[in-house]
C-alpha cells in the first residue's frame, strides 16, 4: 500500500487478474498451449496396458535414471525403465515397498512434496540424496494425488531441464473453472512448456470430465512432455486416442478428448 493506504495501480491490476474468471478464451488458450505433437520419435508405451502405463517417445538410450514418486500398487513402468539400464528411484509414503523387485530399484518411504521435514522430501532434495550424475539426462513420471501442483512448482527450473521426459498425471484440471486454481494450473504448465513440448495427452477414466465455456476438460489425465532440443521437426496430432491407449480402468466409461485439444 501507498502512504495513504492505497493499493498500487499494479497491485490493483494483479488482483482483477487473479480472482477474474477465467472466460472461453483463457481456457481455449491454456488447452491449446498443450495441444500435443508428434516428433521424429513415435510413441511406444511403458508399462501395463492399464493404469500404470504410460506413452511417451521411443528415444530412451544412455538416460541415467527415472525418478517416480508416487509407486501405489503398480511397478510395472519402472520395471520397463529399469530393463532399459536405468537407475530408479521411488518414492511413496503410503507403502512399505514396491510391489516389483528388482536390483536396479531405490525406493524411500516418503512423499515427495515442497518442504523437507517428517514424511515429507522435496524434489530437489531426494534427487540430492541419490547422488546421480546430473550430466546425463533423466526421466521424471509422477503420479502424487494432487501434489504435483507443489512439486513442479517448487522444483529448480534446471533439475526439470535435466528431464529428457516428463510424465505427469494431473489431477484436479476441472477447478481451472475457478480463479485462483486457474492461474494456478496455468502458472505450472507454463513451467513445464519452457523447456519441454508436450507430445501425449491421456485421459483418465477414473473420474470423468466438465464442460467449462463449452470445452471439455477430463479430472484427470496424464500428459507427457519431451524436451524440446531432442527433435528436429514436429507435426501435428490429428487423433487421439493413440492406438497404444488404454482406459485406466474396465469398470468405467471410457473418456476421449474432443477435437479442440489437438486440432
Amino acid at each position: 500500500m501507498n502512504k495513504k493506504g492505497l493499493l498500487s495501480r499494479s497491485k490493483v491490476l494483479l488482483l482483477k487478474k487473479l480472482y477474474r474468471a477465467p472466460d472461453r478464451s483463457d481456457i481455449e488458450t491454456l488447452v491449446l498451449s498443450l495441444k500435443p505433437w508428434k516428433t521424429e520419435n513415435e510413441l511406444i508405451r511403458l508399462g501395463g496396458e492399464k493404469d500404470g502405463g504410460y506413452l511417451l517417445p521411443d528415444d530412451l538410450k544412455n538416460i541415467a535414471a527415472c525418478f517416480s514418486p508416487g509407486v501405489g500398487t503398480r511397478s510395472s513402468f519402472e520395471k520397463d525403465c529399469a530393463a532399459l539400464g536405468m537407475k530408479v528411484f521411488m518414492a511413496d509414503g503410503s507403502v512399505e515397498k514396491p510391489v516389483i523387485t528388482d536390483d536396479s530399484f531405490h525406493f524411500v518411504k516418503k512423499f515427495i512434496g515442497k518442504n523437507t521435514r517428517g514424511e515429507f522430501l522435496r524434489m530437489e532434495d531426494w534427487i540430492g540424496l541419490t547422488e546421480v550424475n546430473l550430466n546425463k539426462d533423466l526421466i521424471l513420471q509422477m503420479d502424487i494425488e494432487g501434489h504435483e501442483y507443489d512439486v513442479i512448482l517448487d522444483t529448480p527450473q534446471e533439475i526439470l531441464a535435466k528431464c529428457r521426459m516428463i510424465i505427469i498425471e494431473f489431477h484436479m484440471l476441472t477447478s481451472m473453472e475457478y480463479p485462483y486454481y486457474f492461474q494456478r494450473i496455468k502458472k505450472i504448465f507454463d513451467k513445464l512448456l519452457k523447456d519441454h513440448v508436450c507430445v501425449h495427452i491421456h485421459p483418465n477414466n477414473c473420474c470423468g470430465s466438465k464442460r467449462i465455456h463449452g470445452i471439455e476438460i477430463p479430472g484427470v489425465a496424464e500428459f507427457t512432455f519431451y524436451r524440446k532440443e531432442r527433435f528436429n521437426r514436429k507435426t501435428k496430432v490429428d487423433k487421439l486416442p493413440h492406438p497404444l491407449d488404454h482406459d485406466n480402468l474396465d469398470n468405467s466409461e471410457s473418456l476421449v478428448l474432443n477435437e479442440v485439444w489437438y486440432k
